[in-house]
C-alpha cells in the first residue's frame, strides 16, 4: 500500500513537472534529511560514448555530507574499465533555493545547476543536472538508499527522462552493483577537504 501511494505522489509530482519551462526543486526539501548513503540506480545522459557503452555501467554508490555553508558535499565511488575505483568529489553550494544548489565542474570548466526534483529521503530522489544557467538539460538521475528500487519508479523514472528530451538510448538503468567499497564514515570528511 505504501508503494502505491509513493508511486501515485510520483506521478503527480513528476506530471506537473512536465508542464513547466523550469523545473523546480521539491519544494519542502530539507538537506537534513537527504544526507547519507545513496546508490545511483539509473541516469539519463545524452552523450555519444554513454550510450554507446550504456551496458557496461554498474550502479554506483555516493555519500552526501551537509557542510557547514549550507551546501553538500558529494563523494561517489566508480569502478573505471581498468577495475580500480575512481573516486569524484563535488562541492554544492546553496543557493535561495532549498533542493537548488551550484557546483564548479571541473571537467567542463563552467558553473553548473543541481536540482533535487524530488526525494521521499528513505528510498529515493531524482537529481537533474543542468550545464548552464539557461537550464539545458545535461544529466538526470535517480538514486536509492539501496542499490535495487520498485520497478515502478524506474518507469517513472524513464518516462520523466524521456518528457524532458532525453532519447531512450540514454536512459541507462544497470543493475549490478559497482563493487568499489565505500571508506568508513568517519574518513568520509577527510575525502572532501
Amino acid at each position: 500500500m505504501l508503494l502505491a501511494v509513493l508511486v501515485l505522489c510520483s506521478v503527480v509530482l513528476w506530471t506537473h513537472s512536465y508542464n513547466s519551462s523550469e523545473i523546480l526543486p521539491q519544494s519542502d526539501f530539507d538537506l537534513q534529511q537527504f544526507t547519507g548513503e545513496w546508490y545511483r540506480v539509473g541516469w539519463a545522459y545524452d552523450h555519444p560514448l554513454v550510450i554507446k557503452y550504456k551496458s557496461t555501467f554498474l550502479v554506483s554508490r555516493g555519500h552526501l555530507i551537509a557542510n557547514e555553508h549550507g551546501g553538500a558535499n558529494l563523494t561517489m565511488w566508480t569502478m573505471n574499465s581498468q577495475k580500480t575505483c575512481d573516486v569524484s568529489s563535488y562541492m554544492y553550494k546553496k543557493t535561495e533555493l532549498p533542493g537548488a544548489f551550484t557546483y564548479f565542474s571541473q571537467r567542463h570548466k563552467i558553473e553548473k545547476d543541481i536540482t533535487v526534483v524530488e526525494t521521499n529521503y528513505t528510498d529515493y530522489g531524482v537529481v537533474l543536472k543542468y550545464k548552464n544557467m539557461n537550464k539545458e538539460y545535461t544529466q538526470l538521475a535517480l538514486y536509492g538508499r539501496k542499490p535495487e528500487l520498485p520497478i515502478e519508479l524506474v518507469e517513472q523514472f524513464r518516462s520523466f527522462a524521456l518528457s524532458i528530451g532525453f532519447p531512450e538510448g540514454a536512459i541507462v538503468t544497470p543493475v549490478i552493483l559497482d563493487p568499489c567499497p565505500l571508506p568508513e564514515p568517519s574518513n568520509m570528511t577527510e575525502l572532501l577537504d
